[in-house]
C-alpha cells in the first residue's frame, strides 16, 4: 500500500481502529430530506463528534466551510431519483480528478447485487478502485439495497460485501442484520455499519451499534438515525462512546439522557 493511501485511511480509521463516518449525501436521491434541508446548519453542531463526512460535490462546495471540517468521503455514484423507475440504475458522477482538486480522502460508490444493474454497478466499482489505487485513493463500497429493504439479511450481505472487497473496495460500507459477524467474517476488508431508515428510539440504534462493533464492524456511517433525532448532539455523542471509549448501549443511553437533561424514569 502506498504512502497517500496509508495517509488517507489512517485519516478516517483512527488509532483506535474505530470510525464514525457521518453521511449527508442524501439528497443526491432523495431530494431535500427532513433536517438536511439545509445541510451547513444540519452539520455545524456536529462536526466536532465525526471522523469524516460522506458526501456529495455539490454539498462540500456549498455547505462545508473549507477552512472547517473533517476528512471528506466523497459520493461519487448517482444519476437516479426517487421519482425514477429504479434506484439501481446508477453511474459514475464524479472524476477522480474531482475528488483531488476536493482533497477527498475517499471516494464513495453504490453498488446493487442481484439486480437488474449489478453487472453495471460492479464494473462501476472495479473502474473507479483501478483509478483510486492509481492515485492513492480508497474507494468505499456501499451495499445499497434500493426499495428492496427485505434483502437486508446475513445471506445477501454476506456476497455482496465479499464482492466488494475481491473487486478492490478497501472499506465496505453494509446495514446491521441478524448474524451480522458471518457478514463481518466473509468480508476481508473493514465493514461499517450503515444506518437506514430511522428507528422509533435512541436505544434501538445505540443497540445495534453496540452488537455491530462487537461482532467486528470498525465502526458506522449513520446520518438520519442522528440528525434527524431531537437531540442530535446528544445522540452522535452516545455513538461515538460506544465506537471510541467501548461504552455499552446501556452506558450510551445514559450519556444521552445527561446530555438531553432527560430524567431517568
Amino acid at each position: 500500500m502506498n504512502w497517500g493511501m496509508q495517509n488517507r485511511l489512517a485519516q478516517l480509521i483512527q488509532p483506535d481502529g474505530r470510525c464514525l463516518f457521518l453521511p449527508l449525501d442524501h439528497g443526491y436521491f432523495q431530494g431535500p430530506v427532513k433536517k438536511l434541508e439545509d445541510p451547513h446548519k444540519t452539520l455545524q453542531p456536529l462536526l466536532p463528534y465525526t471522523d469524516a463526512i460522506f458526501v456529495t460535490r455539490g454539498i462540500l462546495r456549498s455547505s462545508i466551510d473549507p477552512d472547517r471540517s473533517k476528512p471528506i468521503i466523497l459520493r461519487v455514484s448517482g444519476g437516479v431519483s426517487l421519482a425514477g423507475k429504479d434506484l439501481a440504475n446508477e453511474g459514475i458522477t464524479t472524476s477522480m480528478e474531482e475528488a483531488i482538486r476536493l482533497n477527498a480522502c475517499a471516494v464513495g460508490i453504490s453498488i446493487f447485487v442481484g439486480t437488474d444493474y449489478e453487472h453495471d454497478s460492479l464494473l462501476n466499482l472495479a473502474r473507479l478502485v483501478d483509478e483510486g489505487e492509481r492515485y492513492g485513493i480508497p474507494v468505499m463500497a456501499v451495499t445499497a439495497v434500493g426499495r428492496e429493504l427485505e434483502k437486508r439479511d446475513a445471506r445477501y450481505l454476506s456476497l455482496a460485501c465479499r464482492i466488494a472487497a475481491e473487486l478492490g473496495a478497501r472499506v465496505v460500507k453494509t446495514y446491521y442484520c441478524e448474524k451480522f459477524d458471518k457478514v463481518v467474517k466473509g468480508c476481508p476488508v473493514p465493514v461499517v455499519i450503515a444506518g437506514g431508515p430511522k428507528v422509533d428510539t435512541e436505544y434501538e440504534v445505540l443497540q445495534f451499534v453496540h452488537e455491530g462493533i462487537r461482532e467486528g464492524a470498525i465502526g458506522v456511517n449513520l446520518g438520519r438515525n442522528i440528525w434527524q433525532n431531537d437531540h442530535p448532539v446528544a445522540m452522535i455523542r452516545a455513538i461515538r462512546a460506544i465506537i471510541h471509549e467501548d461504552a455499552t448501549a446501556r452506558q450510551a443511553q445514559e450519556l444521552y439522557d445527561s446530555v438531553t437533561g432527560r430524567k431517568k424514569t
